[in-house]
């Protein structure tokens, strides 16, 4: 049984073992015709640990990490807020259909320049195209999930003479509450994605710009230190939204 369970733990990570091992042999053989362009993993490795023993990586996956929290709670507060009234109110969702279907294709990081101009650089700038791109996939999944809700509950929450804020926390929300943790779940990932991304294009803090300029400064080893770094860190996040999720199902007595 020992046994058994040790492969099981092992088995996901043979795939990943041997793709490592197969770039390893690459690039040593690119760097033995004379191709600078890629680094070993084996180099990435020595190259992530400086990185950490100077701080730096600590630094710059805090702002990251930070930046993209603050934006996705904006854009979370503001797209659960309208998803819950667009749900409910099938004249709400008439009225907003067309700005929401304009709005909602347009690019986040073609809002580069126009937040550049408005805030600057820094944080500002980063915090608003987070919220902008992880506003519209929440506002669209919530007023989803409010719309399937069973009828039944809002009309024992009407006959009951519930008040509008009343039934969107004590119906509408724990109703919801698996269909929003997806919704957060792919509003995290949005939201690493595009910060890691205006940092590369524009913000010079965090781990994107820190892999920049390790591209800049031909060191292949560290830039791809960096971009390693950057899956782990989206891997912790994504395992601590989903350890959440259930927590929060335990709690109410969906899960045993």
């Amino acid at each position: 049984m020992a046994e058994r369970r040790l492969l099981r733990r092992l088995r996901p990570w043979v795939f990943p073992a041997l793709l490592v091992g197969a770039f390893e042999w690459y690039a040593r053989r690119a760097a033995a015709l004379g191709s600078d362009a890629l680094a070993p993993p084996s180099a990435a490795a020595r190259a992530f640990m400086g990185a950490a023993l100077d701080g730096s990586l600590w630094q710059a996956t805090g702002f990251t990490l930070g930046t993209a929290a603050l934006g996705l709670l904006l854009g979370a507060v503001l797209g659960i807020a309208l998803g819950l009234v667009l749900g409910l109110s099938r004249r709400a969702a008439q009225l907003g259909s067309l700005s929401i279907e304009v709005l909602r294709p347009v690019p986040s990081v073609a809002l580069i320049p126009l937040a550049m101009l408005t805030f600057g650089f820094g944080v500002r700038m980063e915090l608003a195209i987070v919220a902008f791109a992880t506003f519209w996939p929440l506002l669209v999944l919530v007023q989803s999930a409010v719309q399937q809700i069973e009828p039944r509950l809002l009309e024992v929450s009407r006959v009951l003479g519930l008040s509008a804020r009343e039934r969107a926390f004590k119906i509408v929300l724990p109703a919801i509450v698996p269909r929003l943790f997806v919704a957060l779940r792919l509003g995290v990932a949005v939201a690493l994605v595009v910060a890691v991304t205006v940092e590369i294009a524009a913000n010079p803090n965090g781990m994107g710009y820190a892999m920049m300029i390790a591209q800049q400064s031909f060191d292949p080893a560290l830039m791809l230190a960096w971009l390693g770094w950057i899956g782990v860190v989206g891997f912790a996040v994504n395992a601590g939204m989903v350890l959440l999720q259930r927590l929060v199902a335990r709690r109410m007595g969906m899960l045993p």
